[in-house]
């Protein structure tokens, strides 16, 4: 279990969050592996840096990083929840040493401005255009798990693009959307979202990392980015849970036109989304590769971040292209 005692938190944030805790059934197995695997110190002592920045696109104030040689093979990552881009810093050097390397915080998530305006798979996915465009990108690897999962298929679907691939998982992306039940309490229940926005950005956090992890034990700077991301904004973020049939439509609706290879990775243990998800992404797109990280909760890149960089590695160097050439005969 995350320590709250390594945060300033309030006898109230301790008690609602273990409160919930106890009421989420996915958590006490989850406790179990976790326990097990002795998780109990922060897997790295702070983040590695990364070259953080702001810029304006669309109107929007952006978080966002870039690291890597222009003439090297582009990667655009996109944030997950309840996190933000400093998620990836476990990968972060590792990945800007080989390729040219684009993060950013989605408008409304992380510490990028934004409102209920961007709640929606659209929103975001167009978003995506206007970042690829306002940097001048050409033909980027876009990672997206998580939020950022929903993001990038609508974007692949829905507007005309120059994509190398996909790489994408741990999130929503055809119907049915087999969850687990907190996805289903703040996607179904007006009841849930009130509570989560009513309790606040440390318990959405803190809930989150203990249901998310089995290996990795985040830092308290991680934690403290993650909790300033969402302070008075865990309300705005519930309206794109609202949202989400709409968004799984306008995506279930077009995923088999999409024509760029896809790399679909799940954690064995997800108990946001489950993996059962990524056989129905399999079966609906026209050419894919299925990786399943053993002993991985829901944040896969941090949860096995040494695998999921190397399989970015693999893939980008050679099996996307065969992927490609598979489906050409």
């Amino acid at each position: 279990m995350i320590k709250l005692k390594d945060i300033k938190v309030s006898t109230f944030t301790r008690f609602s969050t273990n409160a919930f805790l106890a009421i989420t059934p996915e958590y006490w197995k989850l406790r179990k592996i976790q326990k097990k695997n002795q998780a109990s110190e922060p897997s790295f002592t702070e983040p590695e840096k990364m070259s953080l920045s702001y810029e304006v696109i669309d109107g929007v104030k952006v978080r966002y990083a870039h690291e890597g040689e222009k003439d090297k093979p582009c990667i655009v990552l996109l944030n997950p929840l309840p996190q933000s881009i400093i998620a990836f810093a476990p990968i972060w050097r590792k990945l800007v040493s080989k390729y040219n390397v684009y993060a950013y915080d989605l408008p409304g998530f992380g510490m990028s401005e934004g409102g209920i305006e961007y709640m929606t798979f659209q929103k975001q996915g167009e978003f995506l255009d206007k970042f690829i465009k306002h940097f001048k990108i050409k033909k980027p690897h876009i990672v997206g798990p998580d939020i950022g999962m929903a993001a990038a298929l609508y974007y692949a679907s829905n507007i005309p693009n120059d994509i190398e691939s996909l790489i994408i998982g741990d999130g929503p992306g055809v119907s049915p959307s087999i969850n687990g039940s907190i996805i289903n309490k703040l996607v179904n229940s007006a009841f849930w979202r009130k509570a989560f926005s009513i309790l606040g950005s440390k318990i959405f956090v803190f809930a989150g990392a203990n249901v998310g992890y089995v290996n990795y034990y985040p830092n308290q700077i991680e934690i403290n980015d993650y909790i300033a991301s969402y302070k008075n904004r865990v309300g705005t973020v519930t309206e794109w849970f609202k949202n989400y049939p709409e968004g799984l439509s306008a995506i279930d609706n077009k995923v088999e036109e999409i024509d760029a290879p896809v790399l679909i990775f799940w954690g064995d243990q997800d108990t946001f989304l489950l993996p059962e998800n990524s056989d129905n992404l399999r079966k609906r797109l026209k050419r894919n590769k299925v990786v399943i990280f053993e002993h991985c909760g829901h944040f896969s890149y941090q949860d096995k971040h040494e695998a999921f960089c190397e399989m970015i590695e693999s893939w980008i160097s050679v099996e996307y292209i065969i992927c490609d050439l598979n489906n050409a005969k």
